[in-house]
């Protein structure tokens, strides 16, 4: 296919709008060729726009790429100079430690999709690798056909959890992944929003404290990340906007 025929649009959209971005999206290696990945790539980066990929999600995956190239997907797509600060990657569950710093140095952004990986049965993303890569760290949903919901808040929620499945309670913190999924996310598409600060796009989510699921309230963090669901959201600002519910 050709890529011409959109990137107009896309570039349309990415001038008239702050809150949304759209991005260029070679699926995945196993989607395409070499010269179809470069192909984007070079479109993405002559237009400034973001490049998504899919990324070592599956063990088969990993395997295939090393038969087809001799190399793990991470130093494959190094090597044919995709990797870059405006790649965010999503899935990375079959990484090893220096793919990640591979990741980090690059500027790259991993996307960690949780409820995806473990609907199928995809695997445990490398928590302590990557935190200790230095790499940014994202949330994502993946598509509803893997989520079903599509709730960013409980991305939160089960990241933390499944951190904790190795046995370690301290790994992935609330205030952590909640970072993940608010400034880390803002900054992996060059909005300029994330946290509540003089200057900063107002995008917002406010709570009703009177809801059960948030009392007692220690830590309010805390309290958003593993105990309240939707019903605790009174309202959502967007752009400074009070939706209508």
């Amino acid at each position: 296919g050709t890529l011409e025929p959109y990137v107009p649009v896309m570039n349309s959209w990415n001038r008239e709008h702050r809150m949304t971005k759209m991005a260029i999206a070679p699926h995945a290696i196993y989607t395409n060729t070499t010269e179809s990945l470069q192909k984007a790539v070079r479109t993405a980066r002559e237009n400034g726009a973001l490049i998504n990929i899919h990324v070592a999600e599956t063990r088969e995956e990993v395997d295939n790429c090393i038969s087809a190239t001799g190399m793990t997907p991470v130093r494959y797509l190094d090597s044919i100079g995709l990797l870059g600060p405006d790649v965010n990657a999503a899935h990375c569950v079959w990484l090893d430690r220096e793919e990640l710093d591979i990741m980090a140095e690059r500027g790259v952004t991993v996307a960690h999709c949780p409820c995806s990986n473990m609907k199928l049965g995809s695997g445990r993303f490398p928590y302590r690798d990557a935190i200790a890569s230095g790499v940014r760290l994202t949330l994502g949903t993946d598509g509803a056909a893997s989520n079903n919901n599509l709730d960013m808040r409980e991305e939160m929620k089960f990241a933390a959890l499944l951190a904790k499945v190795s046995g370690d309670p301290t790994l992935l913190p609330a205030a952590e992944v909640f970072k993940w999924a608010t400034v880390n996310g803002a900054r992996a598409f060059g909005i300029d929003a994330g946290e509540i600060k003089e200057g900063k796009l107002a995008d917002a989510v406010l709570l009703d404290m009177k809801k059960d699921r948030l009392q007692p309230c220690c830590n309010l963090v805390s309290s958003w990340v593993y105990a309240a669901d939707s019903s605790c959201i009174a309202a959502v600002m967007c752009d400074g906007k009070i939706l209508d519910a």
